[in-house]
């Protein structure tokens, strides 16, 4: 359903959040000469005639209650720091900056430039959801993608082919990397930037998700001195924080660790990371034989996405090195399943898995304006979920949360160990995991969910896709 206080794209660009906020406007329509502007100043007169020197075009406002305006501002124009502020103000007579430094700074992970038969648009994304942010004109966009391609190092004549590379802007309080990732479509390039904070790679174990049981699990796991961890989940649902998180535990003066990653994300002081290169022959599974032969303690592999890969994964393992590791799977039991699928031999991934992990990241309810509802939820009857939900929160919003009723994600986890019992099981082929799961108390994706829900932690709204 359409919110009444949300502005269209095409009006929202026509003037910044600080703008907005400073003279209490809305924009309404817009002409080639005209712009109106709903507002609740008193001084109306006064105000068209600064606010026409200051856009340089004919300004008609229009009146309107402060709580309304409010609303509407709060609904659409993301508040920065004053700091930020004067930082970006620097920046103000270049868009592109302008846009990747907004994006920072109201938190947003990715940023969109697609480009469609009609118009273009960036749309930014921010907890997990994307938001139009600007419509740029057909004219204006090849001269955007250019620009960014070539901050990227990224050859400008090739038009036809998907490429990636990597941009490093320095502010004076802060050193961050931009991921860049072109694509070909019908109507031109498609282009990602996906927002990499250094400060991110300071992020503790403790502060992700995990429960006290389950963080118990998982340290014991990774600090064995050999074995194979691995994370499963959908792009976006937070493996490689978890995986930086866990190398920040691991990494000491007495330790090598060693990366292989298809990109490298976030760069780690003593740790020596590889960035893949499949156009010469630098994949997954030859950079892990070499590894081999550079006396590591701990190896991570980006991702497990063949079995040539999965095998010299567990090869490393059996030769006394830990193995950490991200695979795409639905659950942590799913891996076990695909990885005998890859054609590993059941016995082997016995001896080796330590740990397999499932995540994903949720929205957690503001809690300046989440609301207590009785009762149970109206999907509820379509979800096998044995525990009653007598009492939960919904969104709501208010100015803390930008009227979304969320403020931040959290990761659920679900964290399977593997026991004698299970290894003999696996080995065997013979195991029924619900009931194991059930004997074992070990709490699933499903059941963590439904546990953040009863605390208020986050909303039934935003686990039902995860339980359905």
């Amino acid at each position: 359903m359409k919110n009444q206080f949300e502005i269209a794209t095409n009006l929202l660009q026509l003037i910044s959040s600080e703008d907005a906020y400073q003279y209490r406007i809305v924009p309404v329509k817009e002409t080639a000469d005209t712009w109106v502007f709903k507002t609740d100043a008193t001084n109306q007169k006064t105000l068209s005639q600064e606010l026409s020197i200051v856009f340089g075009k004919t300004i008609e406002l229009e009146p309107e209650a402060s709580n309304v305006i409010q609303k509407y501002l709060e609904n659409n124009y993301r508040r920065r720091t004053k700091t930020n502020q004067q930082k970006s103000l620097t920046h103000s007579e270049d868009f592109l900056l302008n846009i990747i430094f907004e994006a920072k700074e109201i938190g947003s992970s990715d940023i969109h430039f697609e480009i469609f038969e009609n118009q273009a648009r960036i749309r930014l994304r921010i907890d997990g959801k994307l938001m139009e942010r600007y419509v740029i004109s057909l004219e204006e966009y090849p001269k955007i993608i250019n620009r960014i391609k070539i901050m990227a190092s990224l050859d400008i004549s090739e038009k036809r082919l998907p490429q990636d590379g990597r941009i490093n802007l320095t502010t004076e309080e802060e050193d961050f990397d931009i991921r860049v990732s072109s694509l070909p479509t019908l109507h031109g390039e498609k282009l990602v930037l996906r927002i990499l904070s250094k400060n991110n790679v300071h992020v503790l174990l403790e502060n992700l998700g995990f429960t006290k049981n389950e963080l118990t699990t998982y340290k014991t796991a990774v600090q064995k001195p050999n074995g194979i961890v691995l994370i499963s989940g959908p792009t976006g649902s937070g493996k490689t924080t978890t995986l930086y998180a866990t190398l920040k535990l691991l990494n000491k003066n007495e330790t090598n660790i060693l990366t292989i990653e298809d990109p490298i994300e976030y760069t780690l002081e003593g740790v020596n990371q590889v960035q893949l290169k499949q156009n010469i022959g630098l994949d997954f599974a030859s950079t892990l034989r070499t590894f081999l032969r550079q006396d590591p303690d701990v190896i991570m592999v980006g991702e497990i996405r063949d079995v040539d890969t999965a095998n010299m994964a567990i090869r490393a393992s059996l030769t006394g090195h830990l193995v950490l590791s991200t695979i795409h799977t639905n659950s942590a039991w799913a891996t076990v399943s695909r990885l005998i699928d890859m054609g590993v031999p059941p016995f082997l991934i016995a001896s080796t898995l330590n740990v397999s992990v499932a995540q994903r990241l949720v929205r957690k309810l503001c809690n300046s304006c989440k609301k207590e509802t009785k009762g149970l939820h109206q999907h509820k009857i379509h979800i096998n979920i044995l525990d009653e939900i007598e009492t939960h929160y919904e969104a709501v919003g208010c100015p803390n949360c930008y009227q979304t009723g969320y403020q931040g994600r959290k990761a659920v986890y679900e964290i399977i160990p593997i026991t004698e019992e299970l290894v003999q099981n696996i080995a065997n082929k013979k195991i029924e995991i619900n009931q194991y799961l059930k004997d074992n108390h070990i709490a699933t994706l499903q059941t963590n969910m439904i546990a953040l829900v009863k605390k208020g932690v986050t909303s039934f709204d935003e686990v039902y896709p995860f339980l359905i």
